[in-house]
């Protein structure tokens, strides 16, 4: 068992972590503006499986591995990116499909948690992160770590999509109130389009393993 001091200093760490918005945020924000509240929603979940594989593998002792090599890293950073890019123009390409009035088919639930789960799953950074914060907080005499180093992970995913989920469904109340003139939910989208396409392309550029 963790001590509780490890515990409450680990959640005070990741609260102050996650209320500052990164990648994630952003990338859930740009959802919700372009598609909606329950798009913003399904993200984040989706976003939040995605990175429970780097989880299971940091746990594992196979982030390590993964986290210092720079090839590996670089290829899931740019793999990121472009998906992330992709998704932006997808918005913006179909941002009239959004407009209220006009005929359409809502995007499925699998396919917004798929798109989410692989923004997570491509988001290299997360296993830099699980290597390099989570083992500060592990007490090698409470137990297994590879069982400490698991459920601090899960409670850092636990207040992520707290926190995430509220940022949606701000931005999703907001593209509500602007969907009253099919002209400003159209901009809208194409905004949250060109967010996720700055965002990739901000992803790509940064360091190789920053």
């Amino acid at each position: 068992m963790i001590p509780i001091e490890n515990l409450l200093a680990f959640m005070l760490t990741s609260f102050v972590i996650i209320v500052i918005p990164g990648p994630s945020v952003l990338f859930v924000i740009g959802r919700a503006i372009a598609l909606g509240r329950r798009a913003g929603i399904l993200s984040v979940v989706g976003n939040a499986l995605g990175t429970l594989p780097a989880l299971i593998a940091v746990a594992a002792g196979v982030g390590v591995i993964i986290a210092s090599s720079v090839v590996a890293f670089t290829v899931i950073k740019i793999a990121g990116a472009l998906y992330l890019v992709y998704l932006g123009v997808q918005a913006i390409r179909h941002r009239h499909a959004h407009i209220p009035g006009i005929q359409q088919r809502p995007t499925r639930t699998r396919r917004l948690l798929a798109e989410g789960f692989i923004v997570g799953l491509t988001n290299p950074k997360t296993i830099a992160f699980f290597v390099a914060v989570l083992p500060q907080f592990v007490d090698p005499a409470a137990g297994p770590v590879w069982a400490q180093l698991l459920l601090l992970g899960l409670i850092f995913e636990a207040i992520a999509l707290a926190s995430d989920s509220i940022w949606a469904l701000a931005a999703g109340t907001a593209r509500a109130w602007f969907a009253r003139s099919p002209r400003r939910i159209s901009t809208l989208s194409a905004t949250g389009g060109v967010m996720m396409i700055g965002l990739g392309g901000a992803l790509a550029l940064t360091g190789s393993k920053s």
